[in-house]
């Protein structure tokens, strides 16, 4: 069956050559994100679990993750939690199977308080968080989808949308969060998980903005608060500079008022120890940005199944697409992949796979389309390739 994919060439300016562009991550410390990650790794804990019982992934989403903020007292070289994160893991996931019970929910909270401990370091899981599991049971019809031995059918109308290659500005602000955290943080503890940056680009000039949860153990006074707040700045714009030749301006905190000792102190390296609510699917798209300048869809793709849940698969699978064809194809300047299911239809089979290109003019279209196709045709009859992928866990979510 030939698969419906058309190419077309955009006559838009490329993000790079826009006078404004803004991009956002949330870092993995972040409300939001840590509702992700959880239902991800709960998710991934299922996939085996099932894989181990049953030979096969059976129906789960565990998608409506919800963090409920707790309440600390911040202090220099100290602090402490007074009312406990409270985390509620959601969904569906089928526990019986063949007339064997599968205990869903004690994997999913092993999962998620490993998450935990592997995520944010000074979280202490006896007294700062309460994990709690509340697991409905998913329909006949939907487990019966699992049992084909042929391609996965769609469970919704929906689509996925991928892009490809990352810009400058998207490029810095991925990759600042990611080294603060895996970097800087091993030379300074006091560094939290809690990192959300924030970029602007105003034709030259790049403007950083970023919230870092400082973890009050590890620092003693204001003036240790200030000279670490010089040196994630000094780190950032260092960074910076790997990715782009343009005017670089880092602000750390700007919420601080110095004069009145407030200043962004916790206790376990995140805001959801003290008023900040997380939610799936709030935060970062598939690719790990928010970014308004760019297509994207809204759908929360962590903790959704990765057999058939288009919402998760196309979004991911789009944006593996986009990242090959500008990898592969140099003449491309940007790739934007639309990839639209029908329910009921085979998941390799989408009703349409729209790819829209930007080159420059004297390339002709028809020169670009054949290897285009077969990177896409590819990917889409390859389509165990990202469930694969997603059930090993070799693919972020968020």
């Amino acid at each position: 069956m030939m698969r419906n994919i058309k190419i077309e060439r955009l006559t838009q300016t490329p993000i790079e050559k826009q006078n404004i562009e803004i991009v956002e991550r949330k870092g993995v410390g972040h409300p939001d994100s840590i509702a992700d990650g959880l239902a991800e790794a709960v998710s991934r804990a299922l996939c085996k679990e099932y894989i181990d019982k049953c030979g096969a992934v059976l129906h789960h989403n565990t998608d409506e993750t919800q963090i409920v903020a707790g309440r600390s007292k911040p202090a220099y070289k100290g602090g402490e939690m007074i009312k406990p994160i409270y985390t509620l893991l959601v969904g569906r996931a089928t526990s019986e199977f063949n007339g064997e019970e599968i205990p869903t929910d004690s994997v999913a909270i092993e999962a998620a308080r490993k998450y935990i401990k592997d995520t944010i370091s000074n979280i202490d899981l006896e007294r700062d968080i309460i994990v709690d599991c509340k697991f409905g049971s998913g329909s006949t019809d939907l487990r019966d989808v699992f049992n084909r031995n042929e391609m996965p059918v769609a469970n919704d109308t929906s689509f996925g949308i991928g892009h490809a290659p990352f810009s400058e500005l998207e490029n810095i602000v991925y990759n600042t969060e990611n080294k603060l955290n895996k970097e800087l943080k091993q030379k300074i503890p006091a560094i939290g998980e809690d990192i959300k940056v924030m970029g602007l680009r105003e034709n030259n000039k790049i403007s950083l903005t970023i919230g870092c949860g400082m973890v009050g153990r590890h620092v003693d006074d204001l003036d240790h608060y200030i000279n670490i707040k010089e040196e994630v700045s000094e780190f950032v714009s260092d960074l910076a500079l790997k990715y782009t030749n343009r005017d670089v301006h880092t602000y750390v905190n700007t919420a601080d008022e110095l004069d009145k000792n407030s200043v962004f102190l916790t206790v376990t390296g995140t805001s959801a120890e003290m008023g900040d609510d997380g939610s799936v699917g709030r935060g970062n798209r598939s690719n790990g940005l928010i970014t308004p300048g760019r297509p994207m869809s809204m759908e929360a793709t962590s903790g959704k199944n990765p057999i058939n849940h288009i919402g998760k698969i196309y979004n991911l699978l789009s944006t593996q697409i986009a990242e090959n064809i500008a990898k592969e194809i140099p003449e491309v300047e940007e790739a934007y992949i639309r990839l639209l299911s029908q329910i009921g239809m085979p998941i390799d089979q989408p009703l349409i796979a729209s790819i829209q290109l930007i080159s420059e003019d004297n390339v002709e279209l028809e020169k670009l389309s054949y290897d285009v196709t077969s990177i896409t045709e590819d990917w889409l009859a390859n389509g165990n390739r990202i469930i694969d992928m997603l059930v090993d866990g070799e693919i972020a979510t968020f």
